[in-house]
């Protein structure tokens, strides 16, 4: 397999093309998620992402008039999509690692099983909360932060595991990602403190940087330089999605803390029906990317929430 940085430097400038799927709830078939990523196979993505979202909890009143906190909306079996994905289609497939609902030991095992896949891209973030929950809250013995977890797979590829008794074990060999807000972590105080935090990441080992969503290209390339600025070296690569409902202009501010420009503001809520929205929400991406593109950027990542159609649109234009 090969390393996400390696896939960067052997494009020579070039930009890839590359998109993050979404895992199919328990109980459904892989094979609708195969059906999404066919279309998008033509313009040859070196690596897919492949989300972990944490369980959802509804509290259900029992016949004692107790209420109990019942887990639900799982989406279950990263570990074996990315195998799938990389038997399947012959490239190299991403899975994130997330701090929230793991111990350690269990994040440790986790690693171990892609190590034996042959999967050795990673992306390491903290997660977001449960939804019915205020702030983010660990598992007992797991991570707080997404610096502690990365620390644990750095140390992993030094050879160094939980357990300090163990003899001769072998180094895994991670190629590791990690999440970069070109408008700030909502829990940051200011963007300095967030860079500062960044260039803590890559000094701890992380190699490459992928960005939370944004949809004015100034605030992403300002905040590149920033980061150059602060000695950060590594790839940044601009994550981005295109609007596909009128609702979600006020629904992304609000989930992801990002704003939305004025122009493509108005020209969504001028739309009447959502099929308009859609495709005004791939002629901004477009640009954006063509834009993007010009200024350098090493690879277009695209998150497709296991949708192909308008990501396909989108790639048609550009690769």
């Amino acid at each position: 397999m090969t390393k996400i940085t390696q896939y960067i430097k052997d494009a020579n400038t070039k930009t890839l093309f590359s998109f993050e799927i979404l895992p199919p709830l328990k109980g459904e078939s892989i094979q609708s998620l195969f059906e999404a990523i066919d279309p998008l196979m033509e313009f040859k993505p070196p690596f897919i992402d492949v989300t972990y979202h944490r369980e959802e909890y509804i509290y259900k009143k029992r016949e004692n008039g107790l209420l109990e906190k019942i887990s639900t909306r799982k989406r279950p079996g990263t570990v074996g999509i990315c195998a799938a994905i990389m038997n399947r289609f012959h490239v190299d497939a991403v899975p994130h690692i997330i701090c929230g609902g793991f111990t350690k030991e269990e994040t440790e095992n986790a690693l171990i099983d892609l190590s034996f896949l042959g999967i050795e891209n990673v992306l390491v973030l903290r997660g977001d909360p449960i939804k019915t929950e205020p702030a983010f809250s660990p598992e007992p013995d797991g991570h707080h932060y997404a610096t502690e977890l990365l620390k644990q797979v750095v140390n992993m590829n030094k050879g160094m595991y939980l357990d300090e008794e163990m003899k001769t074990p072998i180094a895994t060999d991670f190629c590791i990602g990690v999440a970069g807000y070109p408008e700030k972590h909502f829990e940051a105080p200011n963007l300095k403190t967030d860079i500062k935090y960044l260039k803590m990441k890559q000094d701890l080992g992380a190699d490459y940087i992928v960005t939370q969503m944004f949809f004015d290209n100034k605030k992403y390339c300002d905040w590149v330089n920033k980061c150059r600025e602060e000695g950060i070296t590594i790839p940044i690569i601009p994550g981005l999605k295109p609007i596909t409902t009128k609702k979600q202009i006020t629904v992304l501010p609000r989930i992801f803390h990002i704003d939305i420009p004025d122009e493509l503001a108005e020209a969504v809520e001028s739309c009447k029906t959502d099929a308009e929205a859609k495709q005004v929400g791939v002629e901004w991406c477009i640009q954006q990317s063509k834009d993007l593109m010009k200024f350098g950027v090493p690879v277009l990542h695209y998150y497709s929430m296991g949708k192909s159609d308008t990501v396909k649109k989108i790639a048609s234009a550009l690769f």
